[in-house]
Parts: C-alpha cells; sequence; structure tokens
C-alpha cells in the first residue's frame, strides 16, 4: 500500500475473458479465505474475484502487523484507503464493471468507500447493520479503554459488549457463537480456525466505531453517487442487522437521500453469515441474478 504495508490478496480468475471485477470485503476477526465458495460461484460466471486480508486479520497480519489492530490513528480511513488503492490496481486487469461486496464490517468500509469514491458501479452490502447511539457510548469508553489499559491490549469489555447479546433469541444454544449461522459444522470450523473469533485491541474498537459513527452523519450520506445499484441482502435472523431492522433503516437512509436504486432481500431463517448457511446456493443465485438484471437496466 502507499504506506508501505503489505496486504494479503486472493486472486481468482475466470478461464475465459472477464466480464469485470469483484471485490469482497470480510469481516471482522475473519478473514478472506472463509469466501472461496463464494468467489469460485462468481469466478465461473466471469468475474475476476479479489478478496484481500484487512489489516490486523489473517495473512495480511501474519505478514506485517497484528491480529485486532488496524493503525496507530484513523485506522479506520487507513482501511478504506487499501480497498482504494486495490480497486485502482485491478483496474488495470479489466476495464469492465467493478462491483465491491462488503460482509458485516466489511460492508462498513464499503460503505463509507461510496462515501468517498465515485468508481464503483454496484454495490453488495451484506450483514450490516445501523448506527445506534451505543455505538456513541462504545466509542467513548473505546477511547477511555486505550487510554487506561493501553491501545493494543485485547479488549475482552468491548467484544462482550459487541457480540455478548447476540445469542438471545437463539434456542438451544451451543456455542458462543451460534449466531453466526444455522450450519453447525461451519460454527465448528469458525471456532477451530485461529484467525476467527479472536478479540480486536482496543484501539480497533476506537478505529471500528469512529467508522460507524462517520458513516451514518448526514454530511458524508449525502456523498454517494445517487444511482449507484445498491443491493442489501441480510439473514432474517441475524443480529447485527437486528433482525432485518436496521437493514432496512440503512436501506431508507439511502432512500431518504435520493438514491433511486436501492434493494433490500431478507433470507428466512437465516442468521448473520448467509454465505456459510446449508443453502447458501440460494444467496449465491440472488446476487447472480441482481447482478444480471442489474446490468440490463443500466
Amino acid at each position: 500500500m502507499s504506506d508501505g504495508h503489505e496486504i494479503f490478496v486472493r486472486i481468482y480468475e475466470p478461464s475465459s475473458n472477464p466480464i469485470g471485477n469483484f471485490h469482497i470485503l470480510h469481516g471482522m476477526s475473519e478473514h478472506g479465505g472463509r469466501y472461496d465458495a463464494f468467489a469460485m460461484n462468481l469466478c465461473e460466471q466471469g468475474y475476476i474475484v479479489i478478496v484481500h486480508d484487512h489489516r490486523g486479520h489473517g495473512k495480511t497480519a501474519e505478514l506485517n502487523g497484528r491480529l485486532g489492530f488496524f493503525a496507530d490513528q484513523d485506522g479506520f480511513e487507513r482501511v478504506v484507503q487499501d480497498v482504494y488503492e486495490l480497486v485502482q490496481n485491478f483496474r488495470l486487469y479489466s476495464e469492465n464493471e467493478t462491483v465491491l461486496f462488503g460482509h458485516s464490517m466489511g460492508s462498513f468500509i464499503a460503505r463509507r468507500y461510496i462515501q468517498l469514491y465515485n468508481d464503483i458501479d454496484k454495490c453488495i452490502l451484506c450483514g450490516t447493520g445501523s448506527t445506534t447511539f451505543a455505538h456513541r457510548i462504545g466509542n467513548t469508553l473505546a477511547r477511555t479503554l486505550c487510554l487506561v489499559q493501553g491501545p493494543t491490549t485485547l479488549s475482552s469489555i468491548m467484544s462482550e459488549l459487541s457480540f455478548g447479546s447476540f445469542n438471545k433469541n437463539i434456542a438451544n444454544v451451543k456455542t458462543a457463537f451460534d449466531w453466526l449461522c444455522t450450519n453447525e459444522e461451519e460454527v465448528e470450523t469458525y471456532i477451530k480456525d485461529p484467525n476467527c473469533g479472536f478479540v480486536p485491541t482496543n484501539r480497533f474498537f476506537v478505529d471500528l466505531t469512529d467508522g460507524l459513527l462517520l458513516i451514518n452523519q448526514q454530511s458524508e450520506l449525502e456523498n454517494i453517487r445517487k444511482n449507484l445499484p445498491i443491493l442489501l441482502i441480510s439473514g432474517s435472523e441475524d443480529p447485527v442487522g437486528n433482525r432485518g431492522a436496521g437493514v432496512f433503516k440503512v436501506a431508507n437512509q439511502y432512500k431518504k437521500i435520493g438514491l433511486s436504486n436501492v434493494v433490500v432481500y431478507l433470507f428466512e431463517g437465516m442468521r448473520h453469515e448467509i454465505l456459510k448457511e446449508k443453502n447458501k446456493e440460494h444467496v449465491f443465485h440472488v446476487v447472480s441474478r441482481w447482478l444480471k438484471n442489474e446490468g440490463k437496466r443500466n
């Protein structure tokens, strides 16, 4: 990257001429390798698929950082800048459409991206949620913890506040991560992965909540291109999106500022990681159908 930081990138190349670039932004406390099935599906449709590990995550953290830490300051904006530099780099390989897909934390990064840059053709927000007053309180607490404990201290307090209640609507809870999806095998795989489910640092939570507050500011929302096609997809039982309510809140924000092409699709009975559910092929199909139909409309 422009500041010398090394970013690990996975590239999936189609066998025929590419129809465009599809950038996947993964979520918090996981990594891009978990999107292999989805990336292969998109690659078969003709997309060059680019999946990088954010700073503080996966192989990028192994290369030159620590798990759960973006940067000493302005970490959220720096991670968004990383995406911009990658998008520009891969434009050299394909001048066709560019699609930005963000899951969970990745969706927050994508939402900031479309406020800052006007260089993508379609945006898909997966497992996103709305900014609430609790995020403002969390930002203050995370900053206090940075001062008291230090920025690189693992923040079990913030982690518990962020995810501790996510299992409350699930019957017969077996693990702390049941809220991720109903597919028990995938939950177990997540738990066993050393690069998943880790507790981030105090500074990370400052950066994350900084970003959540920033993307909700009216002045920043107004910068989004009004004809940008946006698809919001989520599980109807996803606690991050407040079981759909938070997803529609984001969609309504976009419609109120004049965006003309915003679509919401909730998958009944699915939880947070809809790309990991047993019937994930249905999600793949909905995404593919939207991409094709959107192309015809434009």
